[in-house]
């Protein structure tokens, strides 16, 4: 496996702080040397436990269970998180006995590509990923280019879940259904996959600049708030620095609004962006979009995310799809504007993408541009983001449900 890639100076991500103690009763403690929390690794219906679900602290408990001393853990971790290698065989440091222990119950990783597309641009690469039980999740891979057209960002776009519960009507994956969640390590190897991919296709050391993830965001399939501790085990792997090193400034995580998530991640000590589907500025409209909001309404919802900014001192970004003829006229605008007054925020403008439900409908440019001039002259920042692949289904859970349906035909 390539070299670990230096994350620190110019454009790309800095070195991660060691990540600061969980709160009391977000996970089942179990004590490190660093003194940090885990969830326990996950076991599926007796099957096997990953590597890649586990931490530092886990694989020393399991390297001494092996009859090992604690360094071995050390060393398993540095393979498997920070150079991603995959090969047991391969991780030339472990005595070959300890990796013939580990090969019997302890498999590297989940998931595997099953299908992979790319947008006519090359700019967005989408992976379908098949785990060992069947079941099938997407992840996104985006370039972000600089005013010279330099690439100076490679986000990955992760899911948390198989599936979702919460059913917004806009939503492919809400459309479709949950069916379970994810671990911490099917969530990881969403990033690791395409870290691979990047470190493997970079030019020599010497030869031309690197190329490596400089930031995540939980936005894929599923609601993280809704798998929380395995969602927050994963960005503590993310950004372990003997790992990928990734700093938490560079995570984003997305949510419906699950209020008491959002005041859980206010008590985390970690400074990561926080981003809410808005899609509305009053309730009436929002319970018809997002059933969610019936229990969290728009009121508790902002105040949660106050919060959040007044702990974090980072502002929150308001994700608002414009439906035309629902959600995007001018009126809307100022009712939003007024709704958010005050509050430390962002919004992202965004054409809706396709939906199941074929009422609901792309503005048009008109409509986006009133919409937005609304929201300016309020003086409400705001930034018209652009969908990112769409000739190849990037959108959530579109390549998936394409993918089964064909598979079905």
């Amino acid at each position: 496996m390539t070299e670990k890639p230096r994350r620190s100076g110019g454009k790309g991500p800095r070195r991660a702080n060691p990540p600061s103690n969980a709160p009391e009763g977000t996970f089942k403690p179990s004590p490190t040397r660093r003194g940090r929390t885990t969830p326990p690794s996950p076991r599926r219906e007796g099957g096997p436990v990953y590597l890649t679900d586990m931490d530092q602290a886990a694989m020393e408990e399991l390297a001494l269970s092996l009859g090992q001393p604690r360094f071995r853990g050390r060393q398993l971790f540095h393979w498997v998180h920070g150079r991603l290698e995959t090969d047991l065989n391969r991780m030339s440091n472990l005595p070959g006995g300890f990796a013939t222990q580990l090969a019997e119950e302890h498999p590297v990783v989940h998931a595997a590509s099953v299908r992979e597309t790319v947008s006519a641009d090359g700019e967005t690469r989408k992976r379908l990923l098949q785990m060992p039980d069947g079941q099938r999740v997407e992840t996104v891979l985006m370039e972000a280019r600089g005013p010279g057209r330099e690439v100076d960002r490679y986000t990955v776009c992760v899911s948390s879940q198989v599936g979702c519960a919460l059913g917004c009507s806009f939503c492919v994956t809400g459309q479709v259904g949950f069916v379970r969640q994810l671990s911490q390590g099917e969530i990881v190897e969403q990033v690791y996959g395409f870290e691979r991919w990047l470190r493997e296709t970079s030019p020599e050391r010497g030869e031309g600049e690197q190329r490596f993830v400089t930031n995540v965001v939980y936005m894929g399939m599923g609601e993280p708030m809704a798998n929380y501790e395995a969602v927050m085990a994963s960005v503590r792997l993310l950004t372990d620095p003997e790992g990928l090193g990734l700093g938490a400034r560079r995570i984003t995580l997305s949510t419906a609004g699950l209020v008491p998530g959002i005041h859980r991640l206010a008590d985390e000590g970690l400074p990561l962006g926080l981003a809410i589907s808005l899609h509305a500025p009053n309730d009436q409209l929002r319970d018809r979009l997002m059933p969610v909001n019936r229990r969290y309404p728009i009121a508790s919802l902002l105040g949660a995310a106050a919060k959040y900014a007044e702990k974090t001192g980072r502002r929150v970004t308001y994700e608002y799809s414009l439906i035309e003829g629902v959600n995007d006229s001018v009126a809307q605008a100022r009712e939003l504007a007024r709704v958010l007054g005050g509050q430390l925020c962002h919004v992202n403008l965004i054409p809706v993408n396709v939906s199941l439900d074929p009422t609901l409908r792309s503005s048009n440019p008109k409509r986006v541009a009133a919409f937005r001039k609304a929201l300016e002259e309020a003086h409400i920042p705001c930034t018209l983001r652009q969908s990112r692949g769409q000739d190849i289904l990037a959108a959530c859970g579109q390549l998936r449900y394409t993918a089964e349906n064909s598979d079905e035909g």
